[in-house]
């Protein structure tokens, strides 16, 4: 059995956890801590919710990011920035669609999250926003792989990739 929960990235002088947009997620522990006031707070959870990351934009008013690890096949990414707005991607794509088939009938994982291509344009946007120069090719690799062996890789590559947690 893989690890179920989300990581949750955002800027902040104060601790991620102790803002009000992320209040309902009580028990989120520090995973690591990045140049700019950068931070990675982990919350293990199979179920529930661990606030909104447009709320938490918002809260910082710096780009924010939450990635939801499933069983540790695929991770569904969340992003918001103030100025460039929400987007949604996953990682992982072909167990993705495994869980997305298993929902409502006749959606595809495109109805759910950006193609690729579209999420890589999206993510460079958010990069822009939090200070970083980063081009969509490597980022289109990201979004394009399996996970091997575990999707929490893929997402910290995702991170590494945007400028924001090297690996």
């Amino acid at each position: 059995m893989g690890y179920w929960g989300y990581f949750v990235v955002g800027r902040s002088e104060r601790p991620l956890a102790g803002l009000d947009a992320l209040s309902g997620a009580k028990g989120m522990e520090l995973r690591s801590e990045a140049p700019g006031g950068w931070q990675v707070w982990e919350y293990p959870s199979g179920d529930g919710e661990v606030g909104n990351m447009n709320v938490l934009a918002e809260e910082t008013g710096v780009p924010a990011l939450f990635g939801y690890v499933m069983d540790s096949d695929c991770v569904v990414v969340e992003a918001a920035a103030p100025a460039s707005g929400a987007w949604t991607a996953c990682l992982g794509r072909a167990a993705m669609a495994g869980y997305v088939g298993a929902g409502a009938e006749g959606l595809t994982l495109e109805d759910y999250f950006l193609d690729p291509s579209d999420a890589a344009d999206r993510a460079v946007a958010w990069a822009a926003e939090a200070g970083h120069d980063v081009a969509p090719g490597p980022l289109v690799d990201v979004l394009t792989a399996e996970a091997d062996p575990l999707a929490e890789n893929l997402f910290f590559r995702l991170l590494d990739r945007l400028g924001v947690v090297p690996l």
